[in-house]
C-alpha cells in the first residue's frame, strides 16, 4: 500500500470532489492522503468519509494545501481559476503532479500557470474522458477536411449549476477546430448571439450553451453546409468517466519531466 501514488483532492466538498474521493477509495492503484477546503468551510476539521455522509475513514478535511501537498505525489484539482493558480505554486514547491480538470480560464490565468510547470508536472484538460479527447482529434481532421464553405458550430450542455460558458471541452473542440483550419481561435470565435446580430460571418467558429437539469454533460460539433452537415458528438451521462481520466493522468505524471501536458498526452493521442 505504501507504493501507492498518494493522492490529495482539492475542493472535495464539491460535485467533483466527492466524486474524485469516491473514485481513489475504490482504485487499487492510488490512496487518498488528503483533502482540501477553503478556510471557514464546515467541513474543516472533520473526517472526509463523515462530512460525505458514510463512514470514517481517516482522512481529515484541512485548509492549509501546502502541509497536504508535501505527503503527496498527486494533487488533483477540480475548483476555480484562481485557486488552481495558487495551487499550482504549492504542487511545484512539493513537487507532486497537478492534475487540473478547473475550467474558465482566461489567457493571463493560463499563462499564470507557467512558472509552476517548470518545476512540476501538470497535466491540464478542459475534459478528460477518452471519447471527449478522441473527439477532439476527429474535429481537427475533419475542420481541416472541410473548407470555409462548411460553417462550424459547437453546442454543449451542461447541468444548471455549472458557472463558466462555452465549457472547457467546448474550448477546446473550437480550438480543435481552428488548428484544423489554421485560424486563429479569437479572431473567428462567434458567441453569445441575442438579437439583430447580422449575417454569419464567413469562416466563423460559433459556440452555443445550454444549461439545465443535471445533464452531466453533451457536445456536438457541427459542420454546416450547403445541404448536408457533419456532426460529431460525445454524451456524457456517468461522472466517472471525468474522475477515473484524472486518476489515470495522475499515475501517468509519475517521473515525468516537469511541463505542462494535456489529455492527449496521458492518453498518447
Amino acid at each position: 500500500m505504501s507504493q501507492l501514488p498518494g493522492i490529495v483532492v482539492t475542493g472535495a466538498s464539491g460535485r467533483m470532489g466527492q466524486m474524485l474521493v469516491n473514485t481513489i477509495l475504490e482504485s487499487d492503484r492510488v490512496k487518498l492522503v488528503g483533502a482540501i477546503e477553503r478556510t471557514g468551510h464546515a467541513w474543516i476539521g472533520k473526517d472526509l468519509g463523515i462530512a460525505m455522509g458514510g463512514a470514517e475513514i481517516g482522512i481529515t478535511v484541512d485548509d492549509d494545501p501546502l502541509d497536504s501537498f508535501a505527503r503527496a505525489q498527486a494533487v488533483v484539482d477540480f475548483t476555480s481559476p484562481e485557486a488552481t493558480i495558487e495551487f499550482a505554486g504549492l504542487a511545484a514547491q512539493a513537487r507532486a503532479v497537478h492534475v487540473i480538470g478547473t475550467t474558465g480560464f482566461t489567457e493571463d490565468q493560463l499563462a499564470r500557470l507557467e512558472p509552476a510547470s517548470r518545476h512540476a508536472t501538470i497535466i491540464r484538460a478542459g475534459n478528460m474522458s477518452l471519447g471527449v479527447n478522441l473527439l477532439v482529434q476527429l474535429t481537427q481532421k475533419v475542420a481541416a477536411a472541410l473548407d470555409e464553405d462548411f460553417d462550424i458550430e459547437v453546442v454543449e450542455a451542461h447541468h444548471r449549476h455549472k458557472v463558466d460558458a462555452p465549457s472547457g471541452t467546448a474550448l477546446m473542440l473550437g480550438q480543435a477546430a481552428a488548428d484544423g483550419r489554421g485560424v486563429n481561435l479569437p479572431d473567428v470565435t462567434e458567441s453569445g448571439r441575442d438579437g439583430i446580430t447580422g449575417a454569419r460571418g464567413k469562416g466563423a467558429i460559433g459556440f452555443s450553451a445550454i444549461r439545465g437539469g443535471d445533464i452531466v454533460g453533451e457536445h456536438d460539433v457541427i459542420f454546416a453546409g450547403e445541404g448536408e452537415r457533419v456532426i460529431l458528438r460525445h454524451v456524457a451521462t456517468d461522472r466517472r468517466i471525468f474522475a477515473r481520466g484524472a486518476l489515470k493522468a495522475a499515475i501517468w505524471g509519475q517521473g515525468k519531466n516537469p511541463g505542462l501536458y494535456s489529455m492527449l498526452d496521458v492518453l498518447g493521442l
